[in-house]
C-alpha cells in the first residue's frame, strides 16, 4: 500500500514508520522538515500542516491508500485534512488520545461508545494556533477534531484512543523519569488524596498496533492498551525494586477550594478505557506486568 504518515519522526512514530516500511508498504513522510525521516529509503514532503495551501501544492497529482495522521491536535487541523485529503485518500486513520475521556469519571473501564462524538461542539474559532492554549486544551483539541471526522469524510475515518504510552529510551515526556529520580532521591512525590489507577500501553505495543490499524479496515473510534491498569503506586514499586531509593508520596489538595499540581501519572479521576472492540477486531494486547519491568529499566537508563 502506498501510507502516508503525517508527522511520526520521534517515539512510538518512528516505531510505526518502522514496522509499516518492513510489512513491503511504500512510505511517504510529511512533516515541516525540522525533523529528519528515520530512514533516508522513505520520500520526504516538507509542508506545514496548518497551511492549507502549501498542503494542496506539495500533494499535488499525489493520492494515498492511507494517511496515518500522528500529529492532528485541533479541529481546525481536521477540517483542513478532510478538504486536502478528499479524493487524496481512501482511509485516513487519526492517532488520538484517552484524555478525550478527560471529563469522565467512571468506576468501570469506558467504551468508545462513552463519548458520543455526535454531541461535542466544535470550535474552530478558539486560539488553535496559539501553542500554550492548544497544549492546555489537548483532550479537547483531540476529541472536536474526531468530531470533525466523524460529521461525515469524504474517505473511510478512523481514529485510535492511545493510552498513556511507557517505555523507550528516547522518551522526550520525561513523564517517567520524572518518577525514576524523585524515588531514587527519596524526594516527594505529588499524588491526589485519592489517587485513580489509569491504563497504559508499552511503546513498542503501540506502534505496532498503530501499524496493523493502517493495514486493517475498520472505521470510527477504538481504545488502544495493554491489560492491566497500573497506579502511581505500582510505577514507584517497580522503581525501587530496580534502583533503590524510596518512595514517598505527598498528598496535594485537588478540587474547587484547593489548587495542586500532581505528578504526570497520578489521576482524580478515573477514566480508564476498554479495549474490548480491539479485541473483537481481531488485535490482542498484551498485559501491563508483562512490560512493565523493561519500561521501567529504560526509564532509568535513560536517567543516568
Amino acid at each position: 500500500m502506498d501510507v502516508l504518515v503525517i508527522g511520526g519522526s520521534r517515539y512510538f512514530g518512528k516505531r510505526v514508520i518502522a514496522l509499516l516500511r518492513e510489512s513491503g508498504h511504500r512510505i511517504t513522510v510529511l512533516n515541516r522538515g525540522t525533523s529528519p525521516v528515520p530512514d533516508a529509503g522513505i520520500e520526504h514532503l516538507v509542508a506545514d500542516r496548518d497551511d492549507e495551501a502549501a498542503l494542496e501544492s506539495v500533494l499535488a497529482g499525489r493520492s494515498f491508500d492511507v494517511v496515518l495522521d500522528q500529529v492532528c491536535y485541533t479541529p481546525r487541523q481536521a477540517e483542513t485534512a478532510r478538504r486536502v485529503f478528499a479524493g487524496r485518500a481512501r482511509r485516513y486513520v487519526m492517532t488520538s488520545t484517552v484524555e478525550v475521556y478527560e471529563h469522565e469519571d467512571s468506576p468501570v473501564p469506558l467504551p468508545e461508545t462513552a463519548l458520543d462524538l455526535a454531541s461535542v461542539a466544535v470550535d474552530t474559532g478558539a486560539p488553535w494556533d496559539d501553542p500554550v492554549f492548544r497544549d492546555a486544551h489537548y483532550g479537547e483539541g483531540k476529541r472536536q477534531a474526531e468530531a470533525v471526522f466523524a460529521a461525515g469524510s469524504p474517505f473511510a475515518w478512523a481514529s485510535v484512543r492511545v493510552a498513556h504510552v511507557l517505555g523507550g529510551d528516547d522518551d522526550f515526556t520525561g513523564r517517567l523519569d520524572h518518577y525514576v529520580r524523585r524515588v531514587r532521591a527519596g524526594e516527594p512525590i505529588a499524588v491526589p488524596a485519592v489517587n485513580r489507577p489509569a491504563t497504559y500501553v508499552y511503546v513498542e505495543e503501540i506502534a505496532a498496533f498503530l501499524a496493523w490499524a493502517v493495514e486493517a479496515d475498520f472505521t470510527g473510534p477504538v481504545n488502544a492498551h495493554s491489560h492491566g491498569p497500573l497506579r502511581t503506586a505500582d510505577l514507584c514499586a517497580e522503581i525501587e525494586r530496580q534502583v533503590g531509593g524510596r518512595t514517598v508520596f505527598q498528598e496535594v489538595g485537588v478540587g474547587e477550594s484547593e489548587v495542586g499540581e500532581v505528578s504526570p501519572f497520578s489521576f482524580v479521576r478515573s477514566y480508564g478505557m476498554d479495549n474490548s472492540r480491539a479485541t473483537e477486531l481481531g488485535y490482542s494486547f498484551t498485559h501491563s506486568s508483562e512490560w512493565l519491568a523493561r519500561a521501567v529499566s529504560e526509564a532509568v537508563g535513560a536517567a543516568r
